[in-house]
């Protein structure tokens, strides 16, 4: 964990706006496992504003997103009315789930696994889970190369939040497999591939502002700060108008024996 606080609510409006959700080829490689199939109750924890419960939806499975903050979670309806979907949205935590024993096919969780405490929220991913179900943890990062735009970037976001640590990232996290592990799941497989994101400069600007780093961990004068120093050494070292930003997917899936 780190030791900056994350107020992602504080940024529900960029994190809805600008973080690209995870792409299609991720529900296509989930397919194969069986996950995120039509009818299949899926149970995303950490929803945020429904990035990875909205690809099981258009897939046709029944979603249900748990989020502590409600911010978020508006953010996630407004999101999901404008692409024709209807997701249930239930306000709660990932060691703490407002949902029965073995009530869900998949428990999911995109891109927060790291805010969890791990021995509690894997208790409670098996408890959730039907026997035979599958908990699935995904992540979506951007990567750091050597002279890229995001190795630029995180350099001013540890200039303005010398408190920030999550940069300099692999994308990959194995870290969910002993405590799944541990609370009962079973047959562990990985996977993990490379995509570029286009990014225009108002984009990457909005994606950033989003991040924990940023418009979730600083003040609105010190996200300004930020965001102005931002767009300049974009203007400067990255003119070009469509950023393409390295990102790595990884995900984890265990099973519940039965």
């Amino acid at each position: 964990m780190t030791g900056v606080a994350s107020n992602f609510g504080a940024a529900a409006e960029d994190y809805a706006t600008f973080r690209a959700g995870f792409p299609d080829s991720l529900f296509d490689r989930l397919d194969a496992f069986g996950v995120g199939r039509p009818g299949q109750t899926i149970v995303d924890v950490g929803t945020g504003t429904g990035s990875l419960g909205r690809g099981f939806a258009r897939r046709g499975a029944s979603v249900i997103g748990v989020d502590p903050d409600t911010r978020m979670l508006e953010q996630a309806r407004r999101l999901d009315a404008g692409a024709g979907l209807s997701s249930e949205y239930r306000e709660g935590t990932a060691e703490r789930l407002p949902m029965p024993d073995s009530g869900a096919d998949i428990v999911a969780a995109g891109q927060c696994w790291h805010w969890f405490n791990g021995t509690a929220a894997a208790r409670e991913f098996f408890r959730v889970a039907r026997p035979g179900g599958v908990t699935v943890v995904a992540h979506f990062d951007w990567l750091p190369a050597a002279g890229s735009v995001v190795e630029a970037t995180e350099r001013l976001i540890v200039a303005h939040n010398p408190a920030w640590r999550f940069g300099g990232g692999s994308g990959f996290h194995p870290e969910c497999l002993p405590y799944l592990t541990a609370a009962g799941f079973t047959d562990c497989e990985t996977f993990s591939y490379d995509v570029n994101v286009p990014y225009s400069h108002d984009a990457w600007r909005g994606r950033i502002r989003a991040s924990a780093g940023v418009g979730a961990s600083l003040s609105p004068d010190a996200v300004l700060a930020f965001d102005t120093d931002h767009a300049a050494l974009l203007t400067a070292s990255y003119p070009d108008a469509v950023l393409q930003v390295p990102h790595r997917v990884f995900c984890a899936l265990a099973r519940k024996p039965g």
